[in-house]
């Protein structure tokens, strides 16, 4: 399977992804932990059904030394003992957020303070921006037809 157009080759797009890659680097110095972070991506992925990203995330997790049961269970955390509550919150902001359209009215505040509850103000920013940057990585590659299963931890910085 190959991608209808590659966005490493296409100027327009290439600058494009460039920015967004940029973002999502601005997000790594921040102190909302790592391995939310890849959570709340690898989540994201799956409810968009970005094959890429769910395969890119999910190795990085793994590289970055997250357990394959954890990660196996992010699909199902509501049922899942396996995440910490400030873990849960973080995955239930990027299921409302992700699914913006399926809700009117948005986020609900109830989520947002629960996502509050145990993030500070910089990690609630922090986490908006990796809810944001993923939803834009998952669109572009779904529209794209990017394929899964090839990528390699680390293979792009």
């Amino acid at each position: 399977m190959e991608a209808r157009l590659n966005p490493f080759t296409s100027p327009v797009l290439g600058k494009v992804f460039k920015h967004i890659i940029a973002a999502g680097k601005a997000l790594e110095d921040s102190t909302l932990p790592a391995s939310t972070q890849e959570l709340v991506k690898l989540r994201a992925s799956q409810i968009n059904g970005c094959g890429f990203c769910t395969d890119m995330h999910f190795k990085d997790a793994v590289h970055a030394g997250e357990s394959a049961e954890r990660l196996n269970l992010v699909a199902v955390w509501r049922e899942a003992t396996v995440f910490t509550e400030a873990e849960r919150a973080a995955l239930e902001l990027t299921e409302e957020a992700t699914r913006i359209a399926d809700a009117a009215g948005g986020v609900p505040d109830e989520v947002w303070a629960n996502a509050a509850k145990h993030y500070d103000e910089d990690q609630l920013a922090a986490l908006v921006g990796v809810i944001t940057v993923i939803n834009a990585f998952n669109r572009g590659n779904v529209m794209l037809q990017m394929p899964a299963g090839d990528y390699q931890p680390g293979q792009f910085g």
